[in-house]
């Protein structure tokens, strides 16, 4: 009793671990930030917020874009072959 329950709240857990952490990471660094070795830290030098914010935006509309033909694609496939059943059976 009460399985479908634990699994929900694990999945929750999960979810929100996942969620936390990519906030944690993509947040922008203040500027002159270094970590306790002195060097600046790998959230300041590679996650530079605008241009990663440019980059990210670029290649979500690629996917996008790519999913939309994809999609159109597999719609003719299945018109196809709804078609193909139709006449021959």
């Amino acid at each position: 009793m009460g399985g479908w329950r634990r699994k929900l709240i694990f999945v929750l857990i999960v979810y929100f671990a996942g969620f936390a952490t990519a906030i944690y990471t993509l947040a922008p660094v203040p500027e002159g930030y270094t970590d306790s070795s002195g060097e600046q830290s790998f959230a300041h030098s590679a996650l530079k917020s605008d241009q990663f914010a440019k980059s990210f935006n670029a290649g979500m509309h690629k996917c996008v874009d790519f999913a939309k033909v994809a999609a159109k694609d597999l719609s003719d496939f299945v018109k196809e072959k709804v078609t193909e059943a139709k006449t021959s059976g």
